[in-house]
């Protein structure tokens, strides 16, 4: 990012914030369902069963509120996404986004939302970023003076004059991704759905992103709901998140409150010098062991875990790791099945 005053592009003036003011909120979902339908068994015995992918969710969103969408894969987020967005119409349900039934008022509802999905790209394969988002002008009716001065300011704000020219498919990840955030961008919309917007994404990237999105949020009012397995882009983006699990709703508050509600410990991963019996340190419980690698589960601070152990071995390497949405979810469920919870870190890295 290149530093400058905050939302203003070099010699321009600040656009102005046009967002209705209202109560309403920009997404409001009550009982909200989505069933599918799926064929198994043999071919000459093949049968029809419902699938419930989403289940009887209720939330609602705040005009400038940016909300973390979280739960692990296959729980019914972006069946979910895809409900908001009206790609996909509610088996049962009210939901209505930016005061709009996206399912019934799609083409209206595309003027009012930008959509970001990081493994998939909205912008022209083959043209340069440029004529992509110029495109994109076109195809949201945008006239050329507001564009232009719109597409100046995120130009700034992302980075993107050195590659302008450059076609799509040569952009880098992290590239492309400040590409299609413009993109969704360019016609203003007051609410931004993002779906992994920092996938893949090294760590400059991903902090460019933030810092970004952030500024959009504090300086132009847009709402921003986004799905993500980086608890990385939670911390540092959400201040509350709704928690999503086989398609029913679990938790909706702050990330204080599901920790508390699910404690999960941070695991030390621990390259000793040679391989050995499970290390035995206060503070910390070994749960797993491969050759020289250890990890365990900590129950005081690391500082004081580190330093004993060493004292008492010797160490080749250290890496602190804080626990992921995937964990807090994983414990969460395991505690309302009333099964222990799988330790942390005991899959391969």
């Amino acid at each position: 990012m290149r530093p400058g005053r905050p939302g203003l592009a070099r010699g321009t003036a600040p656009l102005p914030i046009h967002r209705e003011l209202t109560l309403e909120p920009v997404v409001d979902a009550r009982g909200l369902g989505r069933d599918f339908v799926r064929t198994t068994g043999p071919l000459l015995r093949r049968r029809r069963e419902r699938v419930n992918a989403v289940h009887d969710v209720t939330f609602s969103v705040a005009p400038g509120e940016i909300v973390g969408y979280l739960g692990p894969n296959g729980a019914g987020k972006s069946t979910t996404m895809k409900m908001l967005t009206g790609v996909l119409t509610p088996t049962r349900g009210r939901l209505r986004v930016c005061g709009l039934e996206p399912a019934r008022h799609r083409t209206r509802l595309a003027a009012r939302v930008g959509v970001v999905f990081g493994q998939r790209t909205a912008l022209w394969w083959d043209l340069p970023l440029r004529d992509s988002l110029a495109l994109t002008r076109h195809l949201y009716r945008v006239d050329a003076a507001t564009h232009s001065a719109r597409l100046a300011e995120l130009v700034d704000l992302l980075d993107l004059g050195p590659f302008l020219g450059t076609p799509v498919r040569q952009l880098s990840l992290g590239q492309r991704m400040r590409g299609d955030l413009a993109a969704a961008l360019l016609h203003d919309p007051g609410l931004l759905v993002l779906d992994e917007p920092t996938i893949g994404l090294d760590v400059v990237s991903r902090s460019a992103i933030r810092e970004f999105l952030l500024r959009r949020n504090a300086e132009r009012g847009t709402t921003i709901l986004l799905t993500t397995h980086d608890l990385g882009d939670v911390e540092r983006l959400c201040r509350r998140v709704v928690v999503i699990d086989h398609g029913r709703l679990v938790f909706d508050g702050g990330l204080d409150g599901l920790r508390a509600t699910a404690p999960t410990p941070r695991v030390l991963v621990v390259d000793l010098a040679a391989p050995a019996d499970p290390v035995e340190v206060a503070g910390a419980r070994t749960v797993r062991v491969e050759g020289p690698r250890q990890w365990l589960e900590l129950s005081a601070n690391p500082a004081e875990v580190i330093a004993a152990l060493s004292r008492s071995h010797a160490v080749a390497d250290l890496t602190l790791r804080e626990p992921d949405i995937e964990d807090v979810v994983a414990r969460l469920y395991a505690r309302g099945r009333g099964a222990e919870a799988p330790a942390p870190g005991g899959t391969a890295d």
